[in-house]
């Protein structure tokens, strides 16, 4: 592939709700620009983009991949992005580096609740947008019923400059509304409106155009695509095109918007950017946006150019990991395949293989110019689940596979539950760890199952209570004896187990203390309710008696380790369980069924307060065990429109009717790991 100049580029992200029709419009451009040969198909996971046999076999994205096109001497590096809220990380390291979004939706359905959602993350970042009204040719496509839930939903500067002709099984392409040549009779009339509502959003963003718009009451050709260029690009207007990527048709308007009126890295006020050096020079900066692990090169990373060029067999500095990284071959992935380039230019975005130290996020640049730019944003992980190998020989590669799968996905999440000895795997739902174990078993050969985690249930006392255990034992020579009384009573919470001795007049010598209070912290590894550990209790040895010669420290520790076992069995044992402080944000019209499901959940409702938009900011505390499932219960509550954050608050005691089912539960857990 040849070097594109920095002004001849556009980095744009392809955004939508599930099911638009992103993929196969990427497939149809690459087609229509003669860049594949075959025309490949989601349904039978032929697609360039949807190269991972996980998407094959999803028939979905899962994966940002790299699509570079090639129109009239401009590189268009396109991103297809995932669908599906489960894989916003893909989207998020995306929008970092693109200048410009298309938002696709689907001519049927209109407006959905990802395109809600990738449409705000695309103005957070600032970026352009254009929107294409995808399957033009289906069944109960409409148009100008697709507008009008673009303009209500989404943004009233949402402007057509594409009149579709016709729909569904009648629809047979575009007119350009900015150069409408050979528009059907029929048509005409209608196409002679839509060109002049168009003129008259871009001469409103103008002050210029509008006046001579008012004086003449046209515009000429020019004049509309200068204006139109400007306005997209400071987000005055949100040009809309109509396409069928199946029929690839309105793939040239498509095209020609892509390059006219989408910004360049050159035109996209790249913020980042460290000031031009006095004598002119321009040092390297790039990101690295995307790590995966490939099975012909090994370890791939994606990064956009943001200053300077880089080239094969080359050495960069990682400002985040200060390491010096040997760069060997540079490619220029198109889905799966690679071509090698000797040198990419600014603005223009690559791949590397092998890089030692680096990772997602990180910045390459030159040792003697150190910068440092921003990061990736990833979306907090809101699912957990544990997870088991499936055999002996898939323990000993699990951590390390599972650290890799965080390394290529930073919106994953592992760590090692202490209480519960669980390895636990965090992400944006079940879907998106369901393919995180799919890739470890084809990348790494190693199967995992999921399973809902433990919860690290506690136990603890209800009142003071004094507990006494005599140890003797006599078996020829030198016998055992300990004995203590001791005090236990209820600790404030979090305040774990304390030990203390109020001992006098040598009833108990000091130098068999230690081993009394070793058998305390042994025995409150295990309570007595359900085998979950003690807590929050202070225990104070207070009398007992020794034999000066049977006595030592392991009858001491034995005899401190039943006493405190008699102990809490006495003093009102009580199960705990794990608090977690929940904020929720939904739509007003949500927020009462979000609310009984709360309370249905054991929760405590804290707060509600409206945020204005139409958005509800609710504030509870709820059992972790009623939580486990929670990011799937409030999607099918809100229809995918709420969002949450849970952190943990405090312990509290678990309902009586609760406690022998969790009992049994736990008991069961203990003997299955035992067999």
């Amino acid at each position: 592939m040849q070097t594109f100049p920095s002004g001849r580029i556009r980095n744009v992200v392809l955004l939508s709700h599930s099911g638009a029709g992103k993929t196969s419009l990427v497939e149809a451009l690459l087609y229509h620009t003669g860049a594949i040969a075959r025309l490949g198909r989601v349904e039978d996971g032929t697609t360039t983009s949807d190269y991972e046999p996980e998407e094959a076999k999803r028939r979905g994205s899962s994966n940002t991949a790299l699509v570079p096109v090639v129109w009239k001497e401009t590189k268009l590096n396109l991103l297809d992005t995932p669908g599906y809220a489960d894989f916003l990380g893909e989207v998020a390291s995306a929008l970092r580096v693109a200048d410009a979004a298309v938002v696709v939706i689907s001519a049927p359905a209109g407006v959905e609740v990802g395109t809600e959602q990738v449409w705000r993350l695309a103005a957070e970042r600032g970026l352009p947008r254009l929107v294409v009204v995808n399957k033009m040719d289906r069944e109960n496509a409409d148009f100008d019923r697709a507008l009008a839930s673009l303009r209500s939903v989404l943004d009233k500067r949402c402007v057509p400059m594409d009149f579709p002709l016709g729909a569904q099984a009648a629809f047979r392409g575009v007119v350009d509304l900015i150069h409408p040549q050979e528009t059907p009779p029929e048509f005409q009339e209608q196409v002679n409106k839509a060109r002049e509502r168009l003129v008259e959003a871009v001469a409103e963003t103008d002050d210029d155009l509008a006046t001579k718009y008012l004086e003449d009451g046209e515009l000429t050709e020019e004049e509309v695509r200068q204006g139109l260029h400007r306005a997209v690009l400071a987000g005055q207007i949100f040009p809309v095109l109509a396409t069928s990527a199946i029929q690839k048709m309105g793939l040239d308007s498509l095209l020609e918007a892509l390059v006219g009126y989408l910004p360049s890295p050159e035109e996209a006020s790249i913020k980042e950017a460290a000031q031009a050096q006095g004598n002119g020079s321009k040092p390297l900066e790039a990101l690295v946006f995307k790590t995966t692990a490939d099975s012909y090169v090994g370890k791939l990373s994606l990064f956009r150019l943001y200053r300077g060029a880089l080239t094969s067999d080359s050495q960069v500095w990682n400002a985040n990991k200060e390491h010096v990284e040997h760069v060997g071959q540079l490619f220029v992935p198109r889905g799966k395949a690679q071509e090698h380039v000797s040198r990419l230019e600014e603005g223009d975005i690559g791949a590397v293989a092998k890089l030692a130290v680096t990772g997602t996020g990180d910045t390459l640049c030159q040792r003697d110019a150190p910068v440092r730019l921003e990061g990736i944003h990833f979306p907090e992980p809101v699912f957990t689940m544990a997870v088991y190998p499936k055999s002996k020989a898939d323990l000993d590669k699990m951590t390390t596979s599972l650290v890799r799968l965080v390394d290529e996905d930073p919106s994953l999440r592992m760590v090692r539950q202490a209480d519960t000895a669980e390895t636990l795997l965090s992400g944006l739902g079940e879907a998106h760890l369901e393919v995180a174990l799919e890739r470890a078993r084809r990348k790494f050969g190693v199967e995992l199952l999921l399973q809902l985690p433990r919860v690290p249930y506690r136990e603890t006392i209800t009142h003071l209570i004094r507990a006494e255990y005599k140890h003797r034992k006599q078996s020829g020579g030198h016998g055992q004896f300990g004995h203590v009384v001791l005090e236990l009573a209820p600790g404030r919470r979090g305040s774990g187990v304390e030990f203390g001795s109020r001992v006098v007049g040598g009833a108990v010598p000091k130098e068999y203390v230690p081993a009394v209070e070793k058998g305390v912290h042994k025995s409150v590894q295990e309570g007595v309710l359900a085998g979950f550990p003690l807590v929050d209790m202070k225990v104070t040895l207070v009398d007992g008696s020794y034999h000066p010669v049977d006595s030592s420290g392991i009858s001491f520790e034995i005899a401190g380790t039943f006493a405190v076992r008699k102990g809490v069995t006495e003093g009102g044992p009580l199960l705990l369980e794990p608090i977690y402080h929940l904020e929720v944000i939904v739509p007003d019209a949500y927020a009462g069924d979000v609310m009984g499901d709360l309370n249905g959940k054991r929760g405590k409702i804290l707060g509600m307060t409206p945020q204005g938009d139409g958005i509800t900011h609710i504030e509870a505390e709820v059992p972790l065990a009623e939580t486990l499932r929670y990011s799937s219960d409030l999607r099918s509550l809100t229809q995918s429109r709420g969002a949450f954050h849970m952190k943990f608050s405090h312990y509290e005691g678990v309902p009586a009717h609760l406690v022998t089912r969790i009992s049994e539960e736990a008991k069961r857990a203990r003997e299955e790991a035992k067999a």
